[in-house]
């Protein structure tokens, strides 16, 4: 008795120590203010809506590079000075610029994009390829995902080339055409510099933003860098069976397995939770912006409710369980081809994405035990490892922090976990390191119709995304 009232004792004078310890955290603020300069605002939305005018959907079926060499041709006439003092390669619709440096040796950095977009379906309030302004707001298929991002750093270029800037290293610009659909476009470009025996220092993508309101109880706007990209895999489960009449059916028919097997991974999820500096870092620096104390005793004392976390954040939050542990969802399923048929074989395909910790080889496995339980078979499809982790005690992030609290002077940096595929997951092991952030300021509506209909942009974010860039290069130097 004596010892569960010590045990008691100990526990409450630690929730004490945690309670004192979020109590006397500064409370923090943090928020984006857009540019003040609307004649810049505007000149530069001008620009970013003859791209978005030019129409880059990619397809699996015909990704034909015409429509991007087109677009190669109105980005010429946009930044005249960068195409004729750069180097110029067309990569099969892929674009790739090279600006020389001072010394050639010294490694390179290199910002990208992508060109092409995803399909523009259902009914727009303006045509999705109009680049219509209005409001403050350019609306357009590809105004956040991601010409903006192509725009914003050959809009720094061209300014530091008119200005006489003359970089460090060298500069290149690279933009694939097939990032939406995960096509060869960017391992080509990598290829290039495999081939040029060329290693980048760093790479500088799209995966984070600054963003509003990253949870419930902290308010404000936020720097997202993506560190570390998990894995992709898409799956095809199988069942089979001797099929037959449905008007007398046996036990255990294939679509009675599946569902068996899909109650189980939905029940209960199979895969690890633990928490990755990307998550500890982006809690803790949440910690001072709370404004619950229960939220902010939480975050501000990992090291006595991690445990706690683990279990509660899977359970409420979707992208809490992203961020900590490999998920999977089933998408898409097939049976028998008429409603009275029992079917000799039936499947369901899912889509996995690999946490670093307990990557590919390891989840799948898990998922082929149970399966082997239920009868069923699991057939690659695609499948790709969780990239390498961007060093939070490294140059590359150091710079890219420095460079935001430079532009975005009130905005707060949390490291982020990329739960979706960008084209940097190419460079990974080809370059020192990958830094996943899209300088631009955007809303919960506006990332929510990121793929959808009606994207758009505040375009009094485009000045500070295109300092934002040149920030970058003039940061390569005495490096």
């Amino acid at each position: 008795m004596l010892a569960i009232l010590i045990i008691i004792l100990f526990l409450l004078l630690l929730l004490a120590i945690a309670f004192i310890r979020a109590l006397i955290l500064p409370k923090k603020t943090s928020f984006y203010e857009g540019s003040k300069d609307e004649e810049r605002s505007l000149d530069y939305a001008l620009k970013l809506q003859k791209m978005i005018q030019v129409e880059t959907v990619s397809s699996r079926d015909n990704n034909d590079p015409t429509k991007f060499r087109k677009l190669h041709k109105v980005m010429e006439e946009l930044f005249p000075t960068v195409f004729s003092t750069c180097e110029k390669h067309d990569i099969d619709g892929s674009l790739l610029v090279r600006w020389p440096g001072k010394d050639h040796n010294k490694q390179p950095i290199v910002l990208i994009s992508h060109l092409d977009v995803v399909p523009a379906e259902g009914e727009w309030l303006y045509p999705p390829f109009s680049g219509t302004i209005v409001d403050g707001k350019i609306y357009g298929r590809g105004s956040f995902d991601v010409k903006c991002g192509v725009f914003s750093f050959y809009q720094a270029v061209e300014e530091l080339i008119k200005e006489g800037y003359k970089p460090d290293c060298d500069i290149y610009l690279g933009s694939s055409c097939t990032e939406e659909i995960g096509g060869d476009g960017a391992p080509k470009i990598v290829k290039w510099f495999d081939d040029h025996n060329i290693r980048p220092f760093m790479v500088c993508d799209e995966g984070g933003t600054i963003t509003e309101d990253p949870m419930p109880g902290v308010k404000g706007n936020f720097a997202a860098v993506g560190i570390f990209e998990k894995g992709y895999g898409d799956i095809k489960i199988i069942a089979k069976g001797n099929g037959g009449h449905s008007s007398s059916p046996g036990k255990n028919s294939p679509i009675a397995r599946l569902g068996k097997f899909i109650n189980e991974i939905e029940t209960k999820s199979p895969f690890k939770v633990e928490f990755t500096p990307a998550v500890e870092g982006m809690l803790q620096n949440l910690a001072p912006y709370c404004d619950n104390l229960l939220l902010k005793t939480v975050f501000h004392n990992l090291w006595l409710f991690k445990p706690v976390l683990k279990k509660v954040m899977p359970a409420i939050s979707p992208i809490g369980a992203a961020m900590l542990q490999t998920t999977i969802c089933f998408t898409m399923q097939k049976g028998s081809d008429a409603t009275n048929v029992i079917p000799q074989e039936a499947y369901v395909t899912a889509n996995m994405r690999y946490i670093p910790f307990q990557g590919k080889d390891e989840s799948l496995a898990i998922v082929r035990n149970i399966a082997a339980k239920y009868d069923l078979e699991v057939e690659e499809i695609t499948c790709s490892d969780p990239t390498s982790s961007l060093d939070l005690n490294g140059p590359q992030f150091a710079m890219t922090k420095k460079a935001i609290e430079k532009i975005f002077p009130n905005v707060c940096v949390l490291p982020y976990v990329v739960t979706g595929g960008t084209d940097s997951r190419f460079y990974d092991g080809h370059v020192d390191a990958c830094v996943r952030f899209e300088p631009v300021n955007v809303s919960k509506q506006q990332l929510g119709n990121m793929h959808g209909i009606n994207e758009n942009l505040n375009i009094d974010t485009l000045p500070l995304a295109v300092e934002y860039y040149k920030e970058i290069i003039r940061l390569q130097e005495g490096r």
